[in-house]
């Protein structure tokens, strides 16, 4: 059985299938902030997410960021490393990419266990 939470037109925020939780992508809510506001933006919306499935980021399997720009790296590792639990660290991809919107320097991708 697959579970979708806020299900639109165009995508599901969250599914659940197999003990696996697969999440939309992370956008910002402020885009007037720097890389450091919006990512922590983004990373507290993973853990509100995580947290309605029932688990939390311990759990990450994978995650995949996407920058608008490799200069933000430095900025946006500094507020992920703060945030992710040591010892438990997930596989992660980060990569450049043109974004929807012009104003969002990042978007995450996050797959986790229950």
């Amino acid at each position: 059985m697959v579970q979708r939470f806020d299900v639109g037109t165009r995508l599901s925020e969250m599914a659940i299938h197999n003990g696996v939780v697969y999440l939309a992508g992370q956008i910002p809510e402020d885009p007037n902030l720097g890389i450091e506001g919006q990512t922590q933006q983004v990373l507290d919306a993973i853990d509100k997410l995580l947290a309605r499935a029932g688990t939390d980021k311990s759990k990450l399997l994978m995650v995949q960021i996407f920058l608008v720009d490799l200069q933000d790296f430095e900025g946006m590792n500094k507020v992920w490393d703060a945030w992710v639990v040591p010892g438990h660290t997930p596989p992660r991809a980060t990569v450049q990419a043109h974004l929807a919107s012009p104003k969002w320097r990042l978007e995450v991708v996050a797959t986790a266990a229950l």
